[in-house]
């Protein structure tokens, strides 16, 4: 059997080590700050992302949200974490999984280490997904490459939340 340098269908230690980390701060949270590798594009996935993701200490991952279309997990390689789904809050640290149906429970994550918080996130990429951010009574809805933001009404008669 003859082994080939490299394939598309193959992402090595040594090539993962050498992705370039982009910076990603969420728009609607100063304080969340996260450091991303994309290995999903470097295999050709274009329905499921799957991303190595790093974040520094005292930094959040996201602002506090939930899908209503696309569902999303996280698998803790090292660090620890405080994570808050739905009106409960949980520590976690290496070896936890998180997944996420959607519609969900609205989650968000947070290092409150001296150390960095390390974890493999994954999800579904579809055409459209409706974002909500309760905390903040606003929902994102993308389609396509287009995003747009909205705050809730008084009364949200025409937002339907995504948690029970």
């Amino acid at each position: 059997m003859a082994t080939v340098e490299r394939s598309p269908y193959l992402l090595t230690a040594a090539r993962i080590q050498d992705l370039s980390e982009q910076r990603f701060q969420h728009p609607l949270h100063t304080k969340a700050i996260r450091y991303t590798k994309s290995m999903s594009e470097g295999v050709g996935l274009q329905r499921l992302g799957l991303h190595l993701v790093r974040v520094e200490p005292g930094y959040a991952t996201t602002q506090f949200h939930c899908h209503h279309q696309e569902e999303e997990f996280i698998y803790i390689l090292s660090g620890q974490g405080i994570v808050v789904i739905g009106s409960s809050t949980y520590k976690v640290g290496s070896g936890d999984f998180m997944g996420f149906t959607a519609p969900s429970l609205p989650h968000s994550m947070l290092n409150p280490s001296t150390t960095n918080l390390v974890y493999l996130m994954g999800g579904e990429r579809k055409p459209f997904d409706i974002c909500d951010y309760p905390h903040l009574q606003q929902r994102l809805i993308r389609c396509g490459d287009q995003r747009h933001l909205y705050n809730w009404t008084e009364d949200n008669t025409h937002y339907l939340q995504c948690w029970p």
